[in-house]
């Protein structure tokens, strides 16, 4: 190399060096680093988010990518474990030098992270937000409804529109999920004017035998119960009431539970299995809502569930707002322009979606009720439109 060139590439790095962590240093030209932190193996696992992310991403670089530069797309894998979340974040963001999170989905990981994202200036799209760190973080902006305003839903279409009296609630408490939940059961109070006949925050996740709990609730009066379950624990739970001849009882539950392998599992629904879907339902087959993430997650051979809505729809609106940045694609600019962003409607989903510049973000209150009925196994529509929380 001459001494000049050689001057030049010196000069070159040392700015490199020094432009910091911001993670605008992928150049002009290069890819583009998206990354994601998902619980892809463990106890627990969502792959459907990202895999649903990546293949926007894909379809977008098959048509010439993002002005022109493609995106890299990095999803990695928490486990469920702190440790493994923490590593993960670190080397997406650190090592790659990502622009923004995009489609993630995870029990833990935002917990983790969420300080460790404010330090490095990230932002994330999450495309399932669970824990509660998801939705009180300047730094995350889940597109998902999330549990705590799901339950909120579930409980204000049981009392206000099924009419149900003795509202019981079963939680199963994961870290530090408790209040959370508490303050959705105290919004739904508060709009309602009513209260939980009975609460029982100890039932566990993974139970080998739910059979206690459900002869409580049933000795307390309950007349309908509000879980905030995984499947096979309502698997569990519904058995154990049909063990106990208890049929008439109503389940009013979460989006945790929307699938279809859930619905061949029920036989016995008791009076009924009812959830506010987090976006529209997927299992409403000919819908035009749901045509393009569905003709795409089916090309793609990727699951349609739920999660695979979320990371669909992080993932376009990701490219929404990238799309309309002018100059560079930097970390530093995509934290600007979902900063600036105005709010993007779909009708995948009740509310529109923006990061905008708050200090939280839990902004999505909308879910469209559907019913799984006893023998049916199969989901249904009981709403021609998105309920939703009332704005205070």
């Amino acid at each position: 190399m001459k001494p000049a060139r050689r001057l030049v590439a010196l000069a070159s790095a040392v700015l490199l060096a020094t432009a910091g962590c911001a993670g605008s240093d992928s150049g002009a030209s290069g890819p583009i680093v998206v990354g994601s932190v998902n619980a892809l193996s463990g106890a627990a696992t969502f792959p459907e988010a990202s895999q649903a992310a990546k293949a926007v991403f894909d379809a977008a670089n098959a048509s010439g990518g993002v002005n022109g530069r493609q995106i890299q797309y990095k999803a990695l894998d928490d486990k469920g474990d702190p440790a493994a979340a923490a590593a993960a974040a670190r080397e997406v963001v650190g090592r790659d030098e990502a622009v923004a999170l995009v489609g993630s989905s995870s029990l833990i990981e935002c917990e983790i992270n969420n300080k460790y994202y404010e330090q490095q200036k990230i932002l994330s799209m999450q495309g399932i937000g669970v824990d509660p760190a998801c939705f009180s973080s300047p730094n995350i902006a889940p597109v998902n409804v999330g549990p705590y305003h799901d339950m909120t839903l579930t409980l204000l279409y049981g009392s206000e529109t099924l009419k149900l009296n003795d509202i019981c609630a079963l939680l199963e408490i994961a870290g530090n999920t408790l209040p959370s939940y508490q303050a959705a059961i105290d919004e739904w109070t508060a709009i309602t004017g009513k209260k939980l006949k009975y609460l029982d925050a100890t039932v566990p996740y993974g139970g080998s035998d739910y059979t206690s709990y459900i002869v409580k609730a049933r000795n307390a009066g309950c007349k309908a119960i509000t879980v905030n379950p995984v499947e096979p624990d309502s698997i569990g739970q519904l058995k154990a009431a049909a063990a106990q001849g208890w049929n008439d009882v109503t389940w009013l539950l979460l989006t945790s539970v929307y699938s279809e392998n859930y619905a061949k599992a029920i036989t016995n629904a008791g009076a009924g299995v009812y959830v506010p879907a987090e976006f529209y339902p997927f299992t409403d087959a000919t819908s035009p809502q749901n045509k393009d993430w569905r003709e795409l997650m089916t090309k793609n051979n990727i699951p349609l569930t739920s999660f695979s809505q979320g990371g669909y729809l992080a993932a376009k609106y990701f490219l929404d707002v990238v799309r309309g940045i002018q100059g560079d694609i930097t970390r530093e600019s995509v934290t600007k322009a979902l900063r600036e962003m105005k709010p993007i409607t779909d009708p995948m989903v009740g509310t529109p979606y923006v990061f905008g510049p708050g200090q939280t973000h839990h902004d999505n209150t909308a879910g469209w009720p559907i019913k799984l009925a006893s023998g049916s196994n199969k989901w249904e529509l009981v709403a021609n439109d998105w309920l939703r929380i009332p704005k205070k």
